[in-house]
């Protein structure tokens, strides 16, 4: 169900609502980026997705359509008629109401799932880096997020983007930037742009590995600008091969890894 600026106004209004900037409320008004979003995610006939963030209905319609089933999660109740409007009796959707942040991964069964959502601005970055971390039967992310959170899930080492996001996203899946979106498409229009970033996770990763070598960058990104002699053991560092005046930014993921085994030695 395509949903215009006009008609996003028009449902909003028919039931007394208007976007709550304190939810993060931006809800997406371009029929075509919404059928690129669903193409870019690879979700097919079969495949079960989860969605945070249903807003006024438009994405869980789009993705249902394509014969996949969906759970959809909406924090604000108030949107329940809309969604109960655009959504109707489809079988195919199961909407909840209630906090995704809480619920997922522990609402999910093995799976496997693909992530497919426009994410509430004030949630993405902690939602996105909980769920490569503890949900591992979601094995696809196709998630809209701020261009500045897209940039730095995605940058490499030694730009000034690149920090804990990125590490964490590297080592759980390969991502990339699909495409950005202009503000414009989005009721209300956010101040900045939109990306929709695609992470695929890795398979046959030993996640408590993984894990540890997180949690080690966590405690160097601390101090992203300091060396790493200020915040790592020495000894670690030189058992890992890594120069003690090596600063967070300048190490690629996969050294954290190193880290943390030299840390385990």
């Amino acid at each position: 169900m395509s949903q215009s600026p006009t008609s996003i106004d028009s449902l909003l209004r028919r039931h007394g609502l208007t976007p709550r900037k304190r939810l993060g409320q931006h809800f997406l008004a371009d029929g075509n980026i919404i059928d690129k979003m669903v193409r870019v995610a690879g979700v097919s006939a079969g495949d079960q997705v989860v969605e945070v963030g249903a807003g006024t209905g438009a994405l869980t319609v789009a993705i249902a359509e394509t014969g996949a089933s969906v759970l959809a999660y909406e924090i604000d109740r108030g949107l329940a008629p809309v969604l109960a409007e655009v959504v109707g009796e489809r079988s195919d959707v199961e909407l909840r109401f209630e906090d995704a942040m809480h619920a997922l991964p522990d609402a999910l069964d093995a799976g496997p799932w693909k992530l497919v959502a426009n994410l509430p601005y004030n949630v993405g970055t902690p939602l996105v880096l909980k769920l490569l971390r503890t949900a591992p039967q979601i094995t696809r992310f196709t998630v809209m997020v701020q261009r500045e959170v897209a940039d730095r899930l995605v940058a490499p080492p030694g730009t000034r983007q690149y920090g804990l996001p990125s590490v964490v996203a590297r080592l759980t899946s390969e991502v990339h930037r699909a495409f950005v979106v202009p503000p414009q498409v989005f009721i209300p229009a956010p101040s900045v742009s939109s990306a929709v970033v695609v992470m695929t996770r890795r398979s046959g990763v030993d996640r408590q590995r993984v894990e540890r070598a997180i949690e080690v960058a966590a405690v160097a990104f601390r101090h992203r600008r300091k060396m790493l002699r200020a915040t790592l053991d020495v000894a670690v560092l030189e058992r890992a091969g890594i120069p003690p005046t090596a600063r967070p930014e300048d190490l690629a993921p996969e050294r954290f890894l190193d880290l943390a085994d030299a840390h385990d030695e």
